[in-house]
């Protein structure tokens, strides 16, 4: 892979859409995969609203099926994980025979899944700080941030540095307006993501309520201060070290962060399957596996389990 690579887009909603519309607005080949909304999107394009300038794609290369896209240079999974089953079907007829599949997914464990289909070398992940929704089929609105942070897999989540390949699709994003920080181990950024996304995914849902509000009592700030440090706990259990700082780095940034619904939070309210296996089951599984507890977050994933039966029914 040189130069400029074309992209696939698996997965056209908040995220996918967002990123792939930029890429072709930076005049790259992008091809999107859809599947309820392709007639709506084959026929208006996309609309991105975003505070760093709203756009129209009038025309997209929208398809609903992979065996009649191209192969492609870079494949973007951008799927909920709830629908990973699909990607035995899907990624085999899209990526190139020296193509790599960048996995913008939540939670942990899931560039294993996607290495068993076509090997840990082809297998890149990617980390996505983006508050974004879709509001129709072919509009998505883009409320604050878009950092991606870029990293290699390897079997066993083993640090590859910072590679030419991911220089080169950094490269691209940057093109795009996309922010990229390229990081040299994967499972490092992973459980920083977590840091995050298991706080104030899980206490979204449970407790039916907004970051900003979980932030202003102040017996869930101190909640989500505490979830936070046992995600610092798992990491260490896992020979990762998160700095101390790094709290108070993501309580400052939910606190400035624009009042947001997040992602598991509209999958429930939508009464759509959440991603509570990747972004909880996981993470406690490979703590547990390295003799740690987290009994908080243990206590969050029994509970969303519950939900997430009774509301899938």
């Amino acid at each position: 892979m040189i130069g400029h690579f074309n992209y696939a887009i698996l997965g056209t909603g908040a995220l996918g859409g967002f990123y792939g519309a930029r890429l072709q607005r930076a005049g790259f080949e992008v091809h999107f995969l859809l599947h309820g909304d392709y007639e709506h999107v084959s026929q208006h394009g996309l609309i991105v609203e975003s505070p760093n300038g709203d756009f129209a794609l009038p025309s997209v290369r929208a398809y609903c099926d992979t065996a009649k896209m191209p192969r492609c240079d870079v494949v973007v999974v951008s799927l909920k994980t709830t629908h990973n089953y699909l990607l035995p079907k899907l990624l085999p007829n899209v990526l190139k025979d020296d193509g790599v599949v960048l996995v913008l997914q939540n939670g942990l464990g899931v560039e294993e899944e996607v290495a068993r289909i076509v090997g840990a070398e082809r297998v890149m992940g990617g980390l996505c700080f983006l508050c974004s929704n879709k509001i129709a089929p072919f509009h998505i609105r883009h409320l604050a941030y878009g950092e991606i942070k870029l990293a290699e897999y390897a079997a066993n989540y083993q640090p590859q540095g910072i590679t030419e390949r991911m220089r080169q699709i950094a490269a691209d994003f940057e093109t795009a307006g996309i922010s990229i920080h390229l990081e040299a181990d994967l499972l490092f950024a992973r459980w920083q993501k977590l840091v995050w996304n298991i706080p104030d995914n899980g206490l979204s849902v449970i407790l039916d309520a907004q970051t900003d509000e979980l932030m202003e009592n102040a017996s869930t700030r101190t909640l989500v201060e505490e979830l936070m440090w046992e995600v610092v706990k798992g990491a260490a259990a896992c020979d990762r070290q998160i700095p101390n700082t790094f709290i108070d780095h993501m309580l400052d940034y939910t606190l400035n962060m624009t009042p947001y619904r997040t992602s598991m939070k509209i999958d429930y309210d939508e009464k759509r399957p959440m991603e509570v296996e990747t972004m909880f089951g996981n993470p406690l599984r490979m703590a547990q596996n390295n003799g740690v507890e987290l009994s908080k977050i243990a206590m969050l994933y029994q509970q969303l389990k519950f939900l997430d039966e009774i509301n899938c029914r």
